[in-house]
């Protein structure tokens, strides 16, 4: 898996970012037009929901920008330990977003089956080939954006990716309803945009959840702190861990870390091994923005 770059370059991974994320806006917006057009020319309710969705990621990944270009500012008096939270905060505003397009979806369909038969007509061929050809588009930028997500360990451009995930299953329930309708249940069109309604709403929530966890100084998981308590280890003249604390700052870890060293070394002997743990995890882990090590005598 490509290593984080934020670390070691605030520049690089905002252009990275900013180029995935206009990538995004350019296909996102011809494709909600294609698919816009497909559901009014061929009277597709689900397709024109589809299309809504797709317009709804192009404000998404807006977001992600100026959630982007907040978090790489450097530290300042009033934010000493940086700005990596916006990313957060950016992520939070897509969910909601993303769940009130969601809802209004759902809200249409369960009027429109409310109506009844009568008033629902077969949608055209044209809205059968838009929802396909959604299919493939979004999940390719599923894939696209979740590799340069996972490489710049960005939760908002995760967030970017699960939503285009979100559309490419919806777009498969939009296209299974438009061929129910065109079989001769018309009903099928409506519940599709019903089913679209949920799997919207349900990135919705998994992007607020990740989002509030990095949030409120959650610990790492147990697999990297004890990599951390590993990489600590290797400097030999560590004699133990006393305590090894983590949280997540947004995208960033802090790392509180007590060693016990030979309790007859001299200070600037103490002060050096704790300076070579530090650097020592810093190498290792790029994630790691700032590093606590207090010496205790054994």
């Amino acid at each position: 898996m490509p290593q984080p770059v934020r670390a070691s370059s605030p520049d690089a991974f905002e252009k990275t970012a900013t180029r995935v994320s206009l990538v995004s806006i350019a296909l996102n917006a011809v494709l909600s037009l294609f698919k816009l057009l497909a559901g009014v020319l061929a009277h597709s309710g689900a397709m024109i929901s589809d299309a809504v969705h797709s317009a709804s990621d192009v404000l998404s990944s807006i977001i992600v920008i100026v959630g982007v270009k907040l978090s790489v500012r450097e530290a300042d008096r009033e934010h000493p330990y940086g700005h990596e939270r916006f990313e957060c905060v950016a992520a939070i505003v897509l969910a909601v977003v993303l769940a009130y397009t969601g809802l209004m979806i759902g809200v249409g369909a369960v009027r429109t089956i409310g109506e009844g038969a009568a008033s629902q007509t077969v949608p055209g061929l044209l809205a059968l080939v838009a929802a396909a050809v959604s299919v493939v588009t979004k999940e390719g930028m599923f894939w696209y954006t979740r590799a340069h997500a996972r490489a710049l360990n960005s939760a908002s451009l995760m967030a970017s990716a699960w939503d285009h995930r979100s559309d490419a299953l919806s777009s498969v329930g939009a296209l299974v309803g438009i061929a129910g309708a065109r079989l001769g249940v018309p009903v099928m069109e409506p519940i599709a945009s019903l089913v679209i309604c949920l799997f919207i709403c349900k990135a919705a929530y998994d992007i607020f959840r990740d989002a509030m966890r990095k949030m409120v100084d959650r610990a790492c998981d147990a697999e990297t702190e004890a990599r951390l308590s590993a990489c600590v280890l290797e400097e030999s003249a560590v004699r133990g861990i006393d305590s090894l604390t983590t949280r997540e700052f947004g995208s960033r870890i802090y790392v509180d870390l007590e060693i016990r060293l030979d309790g007859s070394m001299t200070l600037c002997e103490s002060h050096a091994i704790a300076e070579s743990v530090h650097d020592r995890i810093e190498r290792a882990f790029p994630s790691v923005k700032h590093i606590m090590v207090h010496v205790n005598p054994d």
